[in-house]
């Protein structure tokens, strides 16, 4: 017995079926794939934002590769306290009260030369923190066509990277406030024997092993120059320059503490100042 044949478009409209059936599930692989985000590629995500975001993956790219500005859309004292390396701050706007604090746009313009295509990026405390979205905000009415913001702010940056900057202000306010701060002296032995900042702690630079758990940091975790029992401690590092104090930031940031910073300056001026 024959079997029933097919009409012609009764196969075209199988194909057509199959082939909407294949794409779409290429496309499901596609968008899954897109969709799969890392703690480094996050961002908040809010609606309704007149500038977008970058994550911290993002950011971290940037600010290497020098391709926009980044400013920090804090008041000037908390920049100086602990900042993004690379980071500008510039003057509030007059006349704002601090509740509603937000960077003078004039002052960024003549930062940029008065170039409004210049990529920008902002950064100020958080999620929570609406400084960069009042800057964005104001730079978009000024004209400016390259504006995003790092909304996840330094509370994340602090959390992933674990490295920050501090300012010549910012260390002697922190020297002459903070008494639980630790201040890490990565100069070697011999310098430092010689004379450092009351209560500073030597852990050498030249000491310091790529890894985790090795070497000189390794030492410092067990013998008390590091605060192993609180984490959260502001650890501040010094050395004969920023690079040398950078270095061995970086290190005591892989071992989980994170709220380490690095001076930008030089031990000899930072001593010339504190009393």
């Amino acid at each position: 017995m024959r079997k029933p044949r097919v009409p012609f478009r009764s196969w075209t409209a199988v194909a057509l079926v199959l082939g909407v059936l294949v794409a779409s599930s290429a496309l499901t692989q596609q968008s899954v794939a897109q969709s799969v985000v890392t703690i480094m590629t996050a961002k908040l995500m809010e609606p309704n934002q007149k500038t977008p975001e970058v994550s911290t993956d993002e950011l971290f790219k940037i600010l290497a590769d020098r391709s926009a500005t980044v400013f920090d859309a804090r008041p000037r004292l908390e920049y100086a306290v602990s900042h993004i390396p690379g980071a500008l701050n510039v003057a509030p706007k007059p006349g704002v009260p601090m509740s509603l604090y937000v960077s003078d746009v004039n002052e960024i313009g003549r930062i940029l030369g008065g170039n409004k295509e210049t990529p920008i990026v902002l950064y100020c405390n958080g999620p929570f923190c609406g400084k960069s979205k009042r800057l964005g905000d104001e730079l978009v009415a000024a004209g400016y066509t390259n504006v995003r913001r790092y909304q996840l702010g330094i509370p994340t940056w602090r959390a992933l990277v674990g490295l920050t900057a501090i300012e010549l202000e910012g260390a002697l306010y922190v020297f002459r406030g903070d008494k639980t701060a630790v201040f890490i002296d990565a100069r070697d032995p011999e310098e430092f024997k010689a004379g450092t900042i009351p209560g500073a702690r030597n852990l050498p630079d030249r000491l310091v092993l790529p890894g985790k758990d090795v070497g000189e940091v390794a030492k410092a975790k067990d013998d008390g120059r590091l605060p192993m029992e609180d984490h959260n401690t502001r650890i501040v590092v010094i050395g004969k320059d920023s690079a040398q104090a950078r270095h061995v930031a970086e290190a005591i940031a892989r071992e989980a503490f994170h709220n380490v910073a690095y001076f930008v300056g030089t031990f000899d001026t930072l001593k010339s100042v504190i009393r």
